[in-house]
């Protein structure tokens, strides 16, 4: 593990995230992160965006994506309910030889190594928390480490963002800590094609017309204003073709067809809800 001294005191950094997300569509998006991100003068200073919209639309991946395409180390944080300042900053623990290290969390590792830091689900965390990191999201650009008793500053080249899922916020959060996660960026539901896109992408391995049963499904569900999303319709997917996979009995096509349509039903029912299957058994109604 690399490690660095900062004010006198050694810490272990942590490694970045490398991590096989896939951000297809919607470049725009991308585009949007990327300026929020951009210094364009001396004096100027990047913004920290906050990502939002449904659980499962990508917002992680944007951000992941959006870093990489900065041929920058991306650094994960999952916030929590229990996340604690020390948590975000720097974290003591007794070494092999009783002595205590400290280890700086992925947020600090990325201020250090001029990487992007991309905090998950930051609406889960408390005020307190946050509050520790104020520092760093204006012109001071450094948090403070309590339990290492050193400050420690950003460099240059290190990013921000925060995902903030529209329907999950345990703790409301005070406005000057929303006025530094600036600018929102709205993530909604894909059109058809880019859906269909996502889905391929992620399902390399599954024929063109399980596709188009689940994103027939996903679309469905967008214009009942259900909160499915790809990533529900690709565990669906790939619950159904191992359902397929595991009966190992030789079929025709007609009845691989109507057992896979069985299965969709079947994980729709187990992966989402009761209620969610309906939307294959109409689709399947309409085809008979």
């Amino acid at each position: 593990m690399e490690k660095v001294v900062v004010e006198g005191v050694e810490l272990q950094l942590t490694q970045p995230d490398e991590v096989p997300m896939k951000w297809v569509g919607q470049e725009e998006l991308v585009t949007q992160v990327l300026a929020a991100w951009m210094v364009i003068g001396d004096e100027d200073l990047p913004l920290h965006p906050r990502l939002v919209g449904k659980p499962g639309v990508g917002k992680t991946t944007l951000a992941y994506h959006a870093g990489r395409a900065l041929n920058r180390p991306v650094y994960l944080f999952q916030a929590t309910m229990d996340t604690r300042p020390e948590d975000l900053i720097v974290t003591p623990v007794i070494s092999e030889n009783g002595k205590i290290k400290y280890v700086a969390s992925s947020v600090v590792s990325a201020m250090i190594k001029g990487g992007i830091a991309v905090i998950d689900e930051g609406n889960r965390m408390s005020e307190k928390s946050w509050a520790s990191l104020a520092p760093l999201m204006d012109s001071r650009r450094y948090v403070e480490s309590i339990v290492a008793g050193i400050k420690i500053k950003a460099h240059p080249e290190f990013r921000l963002c925060t995902t903030m899922n529209d329907d999950a916020s345990t703790f409301e959060l005070p406005e000057y800590i929303h006025s530094r996660l600036q600018p929102q960026i709205f993530i909604d539901f894909p059109e058809r094609d880019e859906e269909r896109l996502i889905l391929k992408t992620n399902l390399p391995f599954a024929d063109e017309e399980i596709l188009d049963y689940v994103v027939d499904f996903l679309q469905a569900a967008h214009e009942a204003d259900e909160r499915y999303s790809a990533r529900d319709g690709i565990n669906i997917a790939r619950y159904a073709l191992k359902r397929l996979a595991e009966s190992r009995e030789k079929m025709t096509s007609q009845v691989r067809r109507e057992r896979m349509a069985d299965y969709m039903v079947e994980a729709a029912s187990m992966i989402l809800t009761p209620e969610a299957a309906r939307y294959f058994e109409e689709l399947i109604e309409e085809e008979e």
